[in-house]
């Protein structure tokens, strides 16, 4: 799996692979260790299929910042610190889409 990742990591970083023509992406793909299946699906382009066979989907994130818990706190004046960890401190969704 290491190889299909590495692969598609270059792919991502190299703007010619990546705007590449099929051909010129199968000739990248013939040199490298990938199961033939795999190989289909990037020449493909299928998203969900090489996610299907690497057993990933998508994960979203979503960051949302906490509420004052006291009024009493608001009305003090507070150090430069704990504004900092005030504006820090976040709510941390993670899921799993597809």
């Amino acid at each position: 799996m290491s190889n299909v990742i590495d692969f598609l990591e270059r792919m991502g970083q190299d703007a010619k692979l990546r705007h590449a023509s099929q051909n010129e992406v199968e000739l990248a793909l013939a040199s490298e260790q990938i199961d033939p299946e795999l190989h289909a699906a990037i020449l493909a382009k299928d998203q969900r299929w090489i996610e299907g066979l690497l057993g990933q989907g998508n994960v979203c994130c979503m960051l949302m910042p906490s509420k004052e818990e006291d009024d009493e706190d608001a009305e003090e004046s507070p150090s430069k610190e704990d504004e900092e960890v005030t504006s820090q401190s976040a709510f941390f969704t993670v899921a799993s889409v597809g």
